[in-house]
């Protein structure tokens, strides 16, 4: 079975960009949809009736949420100990697929990535508890990968200022710290000399969301590109990324 996954930060929860922000999904036609910054549960439930996914889960005030037309066995929220946001788990009917939806903290300067890369290790050692099987880690992860050029000219000002503070380079410990862990970025697997910029979605510039995959199971990876379809200008600052991933069997 092929799992098309999508996913999408929303932009301050959505609200009044629900028909925008369906009309961007619809047109991607995924099976399964992880949300970042979806802090209303209305608009989750409005975008995913527009949309015409019959599941949806969100919590009021968390960034993770989903929607899709798959049968889902288990949805929770985890808030390891050093994590700004909750990650969600999602587990599919199969019971041996698990999807991580994840949300890091924004900001750019050496010393945000620092509390990234603190983040990211606490969400690590809390994935471990949950991943038995086949799982998938995507999401917005606000930072840079190792090489990856930042078009700073093109970037708001305040980035530039807080670029400028901290020594105008930047960390891409977070990133490399995933990487360290047994994954792989799924876009760079599949396009390597691509830029893949996914913010802001007027004038892209800057890859922020990332779909990664145990490095074992980098072959079921299909595809995965950046999707700039109509619309998505105005349904959020984020381009939504979307996969296409091979999943294992229940013997596999």
């Amino acid at each position: 079975m092929i799992l098309k996954l999508l996913s999408y930060n929303i932009r301050f929860g959505g609200r009044g960009r629900e028909r925008a922000i369906a009309d961007v999904i619809g047109a991607a036609a995924p099976d399964l949809v992880v949300f970042q910054e979806a802090t209303d549960t209305r608009v989750v439930e409005a975008v995913a009736e527009a949309a015409g996914l019959p599941r949806c889960a969100a919590r009021r005030g968390h960034s993770i949420a989903y929607a899709g037309r798959l049968e889902v066995a288990h949805h929770a929220w985890h808030h390891p100990a050093g994590s700004r946001h909750p990650f969600m788990e999602i587990v599919l009917a199969d019971q041996h697929t698990r999807v991580f939806g994840l949300h890091l903290s924004a900001r750019f300067s050496k010393w945000s990535e620092r509390r990234r890369a603190r983040e990211m290790r606490a969400l690590l050692d809390g994935i471990r508890e949950h991943q038995e099987g086949f799982h998938v880690l995507v999401g917005d992860f606000n930072t840079l990968a190792p090489g990856e050029l930042l078009e700073l000219s093109r970037m708001p000002r305040w980035i530039r200022a807080l670029v400028w503070l901290s020594g105008r380079e930047l960390q891409r410990d977070t990133i490399q710290m995933l990487l360290d862990a047994g994954y792989s970025d799924g876009f760079r697997l599949l396009h390597p000399s691509e830029k893949g910029y996914t913010l802001p979605a007027w004038d892209p510039s800057v890859r922020l969301d990332y779909v990664f995959l145990p490095a074992r199971d980098a072959a079921r990876l299909r595809s995965c590109d950046v999707l700039d379809a109509a619309g998505a200008a105005a349904a959020s600052d984020h381009l939504p990324l979307l996969a296409e991933i091979d999943l294992p069997t229940a013997t596999a």
